[in-house]
C-alpha cells in the first residue's frame, strides 16, 4: 500500500512545532473557528488522499473489506512504485501550499508532521528499494499469494467466483514480475542467505500439491478453497462444474507455470548466493542496517547501543528466573531449569489433532477471561471479534511461532491469532498466557481494533503501522497481566519472563547477525543457551531476523519505553494517575513514534496537574 497513507515505522524523530522570528510581523491569534475550519479541511483532504491511495492497491482493498478491483493484484513493477513516490512528493506539495499548520487543532498538526515525516522517509528509503528478499521464508509472496485466496478473497456470489478465477488466471503475470525484479536483485549481489531457498521452494512446491497438479484425490488448498467457497453459492450444478473447469484451467495455465519458473529461478539463485547471513554483506549493508533500526525503533540508538542494552536485560532476567526456581524448589543451574522446561512433557500438549484442538481451546478460554477483566485497567474497548486460529498447513513448516491479522473495517472478518502448531513441542503451555495476551487481548487485537475504530483521526494514522509502537504494546500486554494477578501458576509466570527475554536475547542476536558478522549458527547457539526455548524454536527465530533485518529490536526497545513513561506518569501525579486513562492516551492517537508518544503522554500529565 502507499507509504505516505501508512504511518510507517520508518517515521522518525520528529521537530517541534514551527515558530517565526522575531524579526517577523506577529500573526494575529487563532480563532477557535479558524481552527474548526482548517482542521476540518486537511481531515477531509487526507481522507480524500486515504481512498485515492488504498484504490491502487487492490489486496489492500480485500483486507479493509472494501469490494473493488476484486479481480486484480497490486502491480508488482518498480515502474509503479516509482509513479507512487513521484504521487507523494505532489502531494506533500499541495499539503504544504493548501493548508496553514498554524491554524490547525494540536491533533491534526500532529497528522500534518506525521504525513510529511512519512512521506520523506519513504522518498529517502527507496535507495534500498530492492533490498527485502520478496522470496523469503516470513511474509515472501509465494506464501502470500495462496494465503491471500484463502484467507481474503470473499465469494458471496458468482461475481466473486468470476473474480477468483480472474486472480488465479493473473498469478503468472505477477510472479513473473516479482521473479524477474529478485534477478535483477541477484545481480547487484542481493540475495538471502543459502538457507532461505530451501525453505522458499519448499513451501512454493506445497502450492503445486493436490489436485489437478497431480493425479490424487486430494484437491489442491486453492482449488479446494474455491470449491468450498463457491458450494456456499447454492448453485445450479452445471453453473458450479463451469465454474470449476475455469478455475483448474486457471490453476493448469497461470498458477502451475508461474510456480515452476519460480521454483526454476530460485534453484539457480540458490546455486549462486553465499552462506553469510546478516545485510552487512550487501552493497552498502551497514547503513542499510542503519537505516532498519532506525525505522524500526523510531531512535538513534546505535547496533552497540541495543547489543549492550540486550545483554543487561538478558542478565536482569535470569536473575528474576532463577528467584522462580526457587520458588518451585528446583535443585540445579539455570541451565538445568531451561532443559526441565524444554523436555517435561507435563508443558506441552500431545502432538496430535487433538492435543492442537486442545491448545487452540485454551487460549480461546484464557482470552476469552481477559476480556472479562478488561474494565479494571481499560476504558475504552474493541468492538471487532477475535477468533484463535492454526496456521495453515500449507505454510506451518516456515511461518512464525505465532502472528495476529487485524479485522476488516467492515465487519465482514474478525481478528485472527494465529498458532503455530506444527510441533506442538514448540508451543508449550507455559507460554500460553503471555501469547494470548499479545496477539488477542490486550495486544494486537485490541491496540489495532481501536485504532482503526478511532473517530476523528484521519484513516492513514488509523491503519499506520510503526513497529515499535505496535510491538512495544505488545509485550507490555504481556507484562501488565501480572499486575493484574494473572500467571498465578508459577511456571506461567516463567513462561511471560521466557518470553520477555525472548525479546530481550533479539537485542543481541539481531544486532549479531547483521552488524557483529555472527553467523547463523552462533546466533542460534546464542539462543538455546540463554533461554529456554526448544532449538527449532530458535531456529525459525534467527532465520526470521535473518530476512527481517532490525524489526525483532522494536519489540523490547518499545515496552521500555511505554513502561517509563507510565512510571513517569505515576511518580509525577501520585494519586491522580489513573491507568484506564494512561491506556486511552497511548491507544488514542493509533501508531505513533515513540518521541510523539512521550510527547503526548507528558501533556497529558501536564493536563492533571
Amino acid at each position: 500500500m502507499k507509504h505516505f497513507i501508512m504511518i510507517t515505522a520508518s517515521v522518525l524523530a520528529l521537530g517541534g512545532t514551527l515558530t517565526a522570528c522575531s524579526s517577523e510581523p506577529v500573526k494575529a491569534p487563532v480563532t477557535e473557528a479558524e481552527m474548526a475550519t482548517e482542521t476540518a479541511r486537511l481531515n477531509a483532504w487526507f481522507e480524500e488522499k486515504f481512498q485515492e491511495g488504498v484504490r491502487d492497491y487492490p489486496e489492500y482493498l480485500a483486507s479493509l473489506g472494501i469490494r473493488e478491483r476484486m479481480d486484480e493484484w497490486n502491480d508488482p513493477t518498480r515502474a509503479f512504485e516509482l509513479e507512487q513516490l513521484d504521487e507523494e512528493r505532489q502531494n506533500l506539495a499541495e499539503m504544504k501550499e493548501n493548508f496553514d499548520f498554524d491554524k490547525l487543532s494540536e491533533d491534526a498538526q500532529l497528522s500534518y508532521r506525521l504525513f510529511e515525516r512519512n512521506v520523506n522517509n519513504s522518498l529517502d528509503g527507496d535507495k534500498y528499494h530492492d533490498y527485502g528478499y520478496p522470496f523469503n521464508q516470513m511474509f515472501g509472496i509465494q506464501s502470500g499469494i495462496p494465503t491471500f485466496m484463502l484467507n481474503r478473497h470473499r465469494i458471496d456470489n458468482v461475481e466473486d467466483a468470476r473474480n477468483y478465477i480472474a486472480r488465479l488466471n493473473g498469478v503468472k503475470d505477477v510472479l513473473d514480475v516479482v521473479v524477474a525484479r529478485s534477478e535483477q536483485a541477484a545481480e547487484k549481489g542481493i540475495m538471502p542467505p543459502k538457507f532461505v531457498y530451501g525453505h522458499v521452494i519448499r513451501d512454493s512446491k506445497n502450492v503445486l500439491t493436490g489436485a489437478p497438479f497431480e493425479e490424487t484425490d486430494e484437491l489442491n488448498l486453492l482449488l479446494a478453497d474455491f470449491e468450498t467457497k463457491v458450494k456456499k453459492l447454492d448453485l445450479p450444478e452445471d453453473e458450479q462444474e463451469a465454474l470449476y473447469t475455469d478455475a483448474i484451467t486457471a490453476l493448469l495455465t497461470s498458477v502451475r507455470p508461474a510456480y515452476e519458473n519460480l521454483i526454476a529461478t530460485l534453484e539457480s539463485q540458490e546455486a549462486r548466493t553465499t552462506t553469510d547471513d546478516g545485510v552487512w554483506k550487501l552493497p552498502d549493508g551497514a547503513d542499510y542496517y542503519a537505516n532498519r533500526l532506525k525505522m524500526m525503533t523510531t531512535t538513534d540508538m546505535t547496533a552497540s547501543e541495543i547489543h549492550d542494552l540486550g545483554l543487561a536485560e538478558v542478565d536482569r532476567i535470569h536473575g528474576e528466573m532463577r528467584d522462580i526456581m526457587t520458588a518451585v524448589e528446583f535443585e540445579g543451574d539455570l541451565q538445568d531449569f531451561f532443559e526441565f522446561m524444554r523436555t517435561d512433557e507435563q508443558f506441552v500438549y500431545p502432538n496430535t489433532e487433538a492435543g492442537k484442538a486442545a491448545y487452540l481451546a485454551e487460549a480461546t478460554r484464557m482470552i476469552d477471561v481477559m476480556y472479562d477483566r478488561l474494565p479494571e485497567v481499560f476504558n475504552t474497548m474493541p468492538k471487532a471479534g477475535l477468533e484463535v486460529v492454526a496456521v495453515e498447513a500449507f505454510r506451518e513448516k516456515s511461518a512464525g511461532k505465532a502472528f495476529y491479522n487485524r479485522p476488516a473495517q467492515d465487519g465482514s472478518r474478525p481478528g485472527r491469532y494465529y498458532a503455530n502448531l506444527y510441533d506442538m513441542n514448540d508451543m508449550p503451555k507455559y507460554q500460553m498466557e503471555a501469547l494470548a495476551y499479545h496477539e488477542g487481548v490486550p495486544g494486537h487485537h485490541m491496540q489495532l481494533s481501536i485504532a482503526q475504530e478511532l473517530e476523528g483521526v484521519p484513516s492513514f494514522r488509523k491503519y499506520g503501522r510503526v513497529t515499535a509502537y505496535t510491538e512495544g504494546w505488545g509485550l507490555y500486554s504481556e507484562y501488565l497481566p501480572k499486575e493484574m494477578g494473572f500467571y498465578a501458576d508459577p511456571y506461567s509466570d516463567f513462561g511471560r519472563l521466557a518470553m520477555e527475554l525472548w525479546r530481550a536475547a533479539r537485542l543481541v542476536v539481531d544486532t549479531g547477525l547483521h552488524d557483529k558478522r555472527w553467523s547463523r549458527e552462533k546466533a542460534i547457539e546464542y539462543l538455546t543457551t540463554n533461554t529456554p526455548n526448544p532449538e527449532g524454536d530458535c531456529i525459525k527465530a534467527i532465520e526470521r531476523y535473518i530476512v527481517m533485518p532490525g524489526q525483532a529490536t522494536a519489540y523490547k526497545i518499545g515496552m521500555i519505553k511505554i513502561l517509563e513513561l507510565r512510571e513517569e506518569a505515576k511518580a509525577t501525579l501520585g494519586d491522580k494517575f489513573d491507568l484506564g486513562a494512561f491506556h486511552d492516551v497511548v491507544l488514542a492517537s493509533g501508531p505513533v513514534p515513540l518521541n510523539i508518544l512521550e510527547d503526548r503522554v507528558n501533556t497529558w500529565v501536564k493536563s492533571q496537574g
